[in-house]
């Protein structure tokens, strides 16, 4: 059951549910390599905690939605802790204001689909080589609730786009790398925001969340402990899924009519 001495790459690591998985994963005894575009400080931090732990960590600056980022990250952090075994793929952009698809310009377009869909594949396509070399590998792709329905997210085109093109991806990817002994999983987190990324299932439990249906918070642990499982060796048969992590909230249906069923 054990994954001590595991490389692990988490993009977008150096705060929320990237960090939360650092830290479950160090437990585990990984040596982890902690991604950032701008966190410079918060990921010098996460990696003298990491080593608390006993692991070796180091901080790899890099942004997913540009090439030659995605080269320098993969070659520090093979120099620096070995080859990749666990690649989470938790970064991507997205933009919080609400817009229509014809009221974005071409770069932001571009930079969306880059950072949430080709930015992974091209990553996945770096690591798959030292992965099938040992004939086991994990990787892990982030998308959101009900990403694999396909469903129409007005406001969100770009991004529903290419998180629903990575659904397809994994899927193609697990049945392609299965015979390596890499799995390919996705996991899809509910509306998972500020100072909750970050807390324990424990705190959030004290909390009422009138949105979710299962009436608390979800938390950066709720995420991290699936990743936790699906990185496990006994996990081996486990690929090719695409896991909702939300409480039974949907992220496309606005509130009104969930309260409506309620009611």
């Amino acid at each position: 059951m054990e994954i001590r001495g595991r490389t692990v790459l988490i993009t977008g690591s150096a705060k929320g549910l990237g960090k939360m998985t650092a830290i479950t994963l160090a437990q585990r005894g990984c040596h982890v390599a902690v991604n950032y575009v701008n966190s410079e400080k918060e990921a010098a931090e996460l990696v003298l905690r990491l080593e608390d732990l006993g692991v070796r960590s180091v901080a790899v600056q890099g942004d997913v939605a540009k090439r030659e980022d995605i080269i320098r990250m993969v070659e520090q952090t093979t120099s620096t802790l070995g080859p990749i075994d666990i690649l989470v793929n938790n970064a991507g952009p997205f933009f919080r204001e609400r817009r229509f698809f014809a009221d974005y310009n071409v770069d932001e377009i571009e930079y969306l689909m880059r950072g949430n869909l080709l930015g992974v594949m091209e990553l996945d396509h770096l690591v798959l080589p030292m992965m099938r070399e040992k004939r086991w590998g994990r990787i892990i792709h982030f998308g959101f609730g009900k990403a694999a329905e396909a469903r129409g997210w007005t406001h969100r085109a770009v991004y529903a786009a290419a998180k629903v093109g990575l659904v397809s991806f994994t899927k193609t990817l697990a049945e392609e790398e299965a015979s390596h002994g890499i799995t390919v999983n996705m996991i899809c987190p509910g509306d998972i925001r500020g100072k909750n990324k970050e807390r324990t299932m424990q705190e959030a439990r004290l909390e009422i969340d009138g949105e979710t249906p299962v009436g608390r918070p979800g938390t950066g642990e709720d995420v991290a402990r699936v990743i936790d499982f699906l990185c496990l060796p006994a996990s081996d048969f486990i690929t090719g899924n695409i896991m909702d992590i939300s409480g039974g909230l949907d992220p496309i249906q606005p509130l009104p009519v969930l309260n409506q069923r309620k009611n």
